[in-house]
C-alpha cells in the first residue's frame, strides 16, 4: 500500500506535500476555459475562429483537408487524440442554413475523416454530432461545426473517469501530418 493514502481529505498549502499522487498538468485547457479564442459575437467578423482558420496555412490551422464548401481540422482542445471536426467555409450556425452542396459535402468529409482515421491511428468507432446552440454545448454556436471523435475499445480508462484529465500520446501538428496523409481522395 502507498504511504500517506488516507480517505480523508487534506488541506493543501502552497504547493503541496508530496503524496502518492502524479500530477499531470495540462495548462493549455484553461485558454479554453477562460475563453480564448471564442468570437466576441454571432457574426462572422466577430473573432469566428472557424473564419480565420481557412486563411492560415494547413499546418498552422490545423487543417486536414480542404474541399469546395467544407474543411476538416483537428479540435484545438479534443477529446481523444485524432478529434477532428469538419466545418463549412459559410458562416452559418443551423444545420438547416446549410445548402444542398454544402450538406452533400459535410456528410463525404464526416466519411473521409472516418476512413483517414481508421487508416491512421486503427480507430475502433466513432462519436458523431453537432452541438446546436449554447444551451446544446456548442462552444462556438455562431459557426456549424460537425465533431468527428475517434474511440478504441479501452480508452475510457481511470484518467478521464477518476482524474478528469484525458492523456494525449501526440503533438497536434504530428496528428495533423498523420491524418492529412491518410485522407481519402
Amino acid at each position: 500500500m502507498l504511504a500517506r493514502m488516507t480517505s480523508e481529505p487534506e488541506q493543501q498549502i502552497g504547493v503541496g506535500t508530496q503524496d502518492a499522487f502524479q500530477r499531470l498538468w495540462t495548462p493549455h485547457r484553461m485558454a479554453y476555459i477562460q475563453g480564448e479564442n471564442k468570437p466576441s459575437g454571432p457574426g462572422a467578423d466577430d473573432g469566428c475562429p472557424f473564419c480565420s482558420i481557412p486563411e492560415k496555412s494547413d499546418e498552422d490551422g490545423l487543417v486536414i483537408a480542404r474541399g469546395e464548401h467544407v474543411y476538416a481540422v483537428l479540435n484545438l482542445y479534443p477529446y481523444n487524440g485524432g478529434h477532428l471536426m469538419v466545418v463549412p467555409f459559410r458562416h452559418v450556425a443551423d444545420y438547416t442554413e446549410l445548402d444542398e452542396a454544402e450538406t452533400a459535402e459535410l456528410a463525404e468529409f464526416t466519411k473521409r475523416a472516418m476512413r483517414a482515421l481508421r487508416t491512421a491511428s486503427g480507430a475502433h468507432g466513432f462519436n458523431i454530432g453537432m452541438n446546436q446552440g449554447g444551451v446544446a454545448g456548442a462552444g462556438i454556436a455562431a459557426h456549424l461545426h460537425q465533431h468527428v471523435v475517434p474511440r478504441w475499445g479501452g480508452d475510457t480508462n481511470f484518467m478521464p473517469v477518476v482524474g478528469h484529465t484525458k492523456v494525449l500520446p501526440q503533438l497536434l501538428a504530428d496528428t495533423r501530418a498523420m491524418l492529412a496523409a491518410a485522407w481519402p481522395v
